[in-house]
């Protein structure tokens, strides 16, 4: 009886070894697709195609993608959205992450000729980050190294009478959330005070505070920090 037990143990486990499923080898791609200015997302027309010789093709569109690379080939992708200028990536297979997928973010930016004109023009939903403002640690306290770019958009209210700004504060994303954006509320309070000691009117500054909810980079490192510590200023009416 002994005998014919381990016999059907050992039919069963080769019943179910003969089953079993190949684990799942294929890695992916995935990637979100949004607006270098302001970190929104953007519709857009994905075209992939295997390399060297583009035997694979296939076509996605929507904000974000993802699909297979077979047989460990490189891809291309190119990203197209009205308005803005075509992306080019190529994916390679040997810098897949521990859960089987490449991570391709996709930041689209203007076209080189409306590139050229957004800089010397002033349209509605423009967005300028004030790279030259300074607060000292942890305060909204400005430091006066930041006055002549704050004096450029003071300048640029009173060159444009009808022009409404939204000025728009970030923080980084390390710390208590609350205080984040309570923090990101008081510089961008202290930054409509200067404008209005350089004579705009108050009403023509909105204000709106993000704390760490909206950073430009996910990155744990100091670079990142310090590129997600920001004031923008957005251009609502004009």
């Amino acid at each position: 009886m002994k005998k014919i037990n381990v016999l059907l143990l050992l039919a069963v486990l080769i019943s179910a070894g003969a089953v079993a499923q190949p684990k799942d080898t294929l890695i992916y791609a995935t990637g979100k697709i949004f607006n270098h200015a302001n970190n929104e997302p953007v519709a857009a027309k994905i075209t992939y195609q295997s390399l060297p010789y583009g035997n694979i093709v296939g076509i996605l569109n929507g904000t974000n993608y993802s699909f297979p690379l077979y047989d460990n080939s490189k891809y291309s992708i190119t990203v197209e959205a009205n308005g803005f200028a075509t992306s080019k990536y190529m994916l390679d297979p040997a810098t897949v992450n521990a859960d089987g997928k490449i991570v391709q973010d996709v930041a689209l930016g203007l076209p080189p000729s409306a590139a050229k004109v957004a800089e010397t023009t002033h349209h509605v939903g423009k967005v300028m980050r004030l790279d030259a403002l300074i607060f000292q640690l942890r305060s909204s306290v400005i430091s006066p190294e930041s006055y002549p770019e704050l004096n450029s958009v003071a300048q640029m209210l009173h060159d444009n009478p009808r022009m409404i700004i939204q000025l728009e504060g970030h923080t980084d994303t390390r710390g208590d959330k609350k205080e984040n954006l309570k923090l990101s509320t008081e510089r961008v309070d202290a930054v409509r005070d200067y404008l209005i000691s350089r004579g705009v009117s108050k009403s023509r500054v909105k204000l709106m505070a993000y704390g760490g909810t909206k950073p430009l980079s996910t990155e744990n490192t100091e670079e990142a920090h310090k590129m997600n510590r920001r004031v923008e200023v957005r251009i609502l009416e004009n």
